[in-house]
């Protein structure tokens, strides 16, 4: 068993990390962030296309919705133009 006195030398030494193991531990975060920017990119790219896609659908909603009040669609709903 260690004695009071060689406790508080050992713990005096041992003061922080090396500069190996914060050179680890940057590595590290780096390989997870070059793994997850990507991903968070096309996550974003997916929401955009989801987000339009209900967009519409709510569109096509609100002009059926208009259709069965009115028995004809707002003016320029149906163009013909390209």
């Amino acid at each position: 068993m260690m004695t009071p006195n060689q406790m508080l030398r050992k713990a005096k030494n041992q003061k922080g990390f090396t500069l190996i193991e914060l050179m680890i531990v940057v590595a590290i975060i780096g390989i997870l962030a070059a793994i997850a920017i990507p991903q968070f990119g096309q996550y974003r790219v997916r929401a955009q296309n989801r987000a339009a896609a209900s967009d519409v659908r709510n569109i096509t909603t609100a002009l059926h919705g208009y259709y069965a009040d009115h028995q004809q669609y707002p003016e320029g709903a149906a163009s013909t133009e390209p």
